[in-house]
């Protein structure tokens, strides 16, 4: 029998780990009857949690915002990334909040047992930092983009594509991923009545909060991630390259990053790949640094571009072999 103590920990663990409890799962899981269950809930609103009670068929209690923030309780692994996270957040990946990250990565480590210290210590150690080659992005911004999404509130903010080409967006925000060292907003554009994916940096304006928003099916299946990855790959940049690479499509996905392109395997030693997103230049660059032999489908433009990067290559060597002879 867990005493008053231990229960309301666990209470407070349990209503902590999903949006809502009906009463009688939540009294079963603790083991209590739901008379003590309704009385322990009370202990811990007069502690400053902010437990919302419901009546009816769907009764139940729902862990909900309140007016200050009451401690929350995280498992180990939990612990760890978000002493990880706020580590990251100091190093400068997003700009605003390096100080505040500080502080609360203090407070975090302070109360740490000595085996996640000893396990953070290590983790430390083995990760190495990298230079910062993407641009910061304000951490208020992300926050009101985040919170539009999640409140399903439409947003207004003037943008620059990647020609520098200015336009005012009305869009109602579906989810803030960060892909290739950038940071995105998936929303769905109310003007050109299509999901679209908006670099938050390109941003020109700062977004103005508008009315609620009908929540619509996400795209992707609501794999913001893989969607954000389809877009930066297969995005408009002049025709389709096509090519076939000869190699098992699990050797090439090693030695290139998703964003350069889509993969299809063909059979076990070919697979092709298709990209739309860049500069036939980059396209060019990928295929000789991916040292395999490859079949250029098309463009015809890309043709031209890789007979070309042949011949500078041809005569490359020449000169090479001529001082060599001299």
């Amino acid at each position: 029998m867990l005493t008053t103590s231990a229960r309301l920990l666990r209470l407070l663990a349990l209503l902590q780990s999903r949006p809502h409890w009906p009463g009688n799962t939540l009294a079963t899981d603790i083991g209590v009857h739901p008379r003590t269950l309704r009385r322990d809930i009370e202990r811990l609103r007069e502690l400053g949690y902010p437990i919302q009670a419901s009546s009816g068929v769907a009764g139940g209690y729902a862990f909900r915002a309140g007016r200050a923030l009451p401690p929350l309780l995280l498992d180990d692994e939990e612990a760890l990334a978000a002493a990880l996270a706020l580590r990251m957040a100091v190093s400068g990946t997003i700009s605003g909040i390096e100080q505040t990250a500080i502080t609360a990565l203090v407070k975090m480590e302070q109360v740490m047992p000595a085996r996640l210290r000893r396990r953070l210590d290590a983790l430390r150690t083995a990760i190495l930092p990298i230079d910062q080659s993407g641009p910061l992005v304000d951490a208020r911004l992300l926050a009101t983009l985040a919170g539009a999404c999640r409140d399903q509130l439409q947003l207004r903010f003037d943008y620059a594509d990647r020609q520098g080409q200015p336009s005012h967006r009305q869009v109602e925000p579906q989810g803030v991923v960060h892909a290739e060292r950038r940071w995105y907003l998936v929303a769905w554009d109310t003007t050109r009545s299509d999901w679209r994916t908006f670099r938050i940096d390109r941003m020109t304006s700062t977004p103005e909060v508008g009315v609620h928003f009908r929540p619509r099916p996400s795209p992707a299946n609501g794999d913001l991630r893989a969607f954000v990855s389809q877009s930066l790959t297969m995005g408009p940049h002049g025709d389709e390259a096509r090519i076939v690479l000869h190699a098992p499509i699990e050797t090439v996905r090693e030695r290139m990053p998703g964003s350069a392109g889509v993969l299809e395997a063909l059979d076990a030693q070919r697979c092709l790949l298709r990209c739309g997103a860049h500069p036939q230049g980059a396209v060019v660059y990928w295929l000789l640094a991916l040292e395999l032999e490859f079949e250029v489908l098309g463009p015809p433009a890309l043709h031209v571009m890789m007979r070309d990067a042949g011949a500078r290559v041809a005569r490359s060597l020449a000169r090479a072999s001529a001082v060599v002879a001299d």
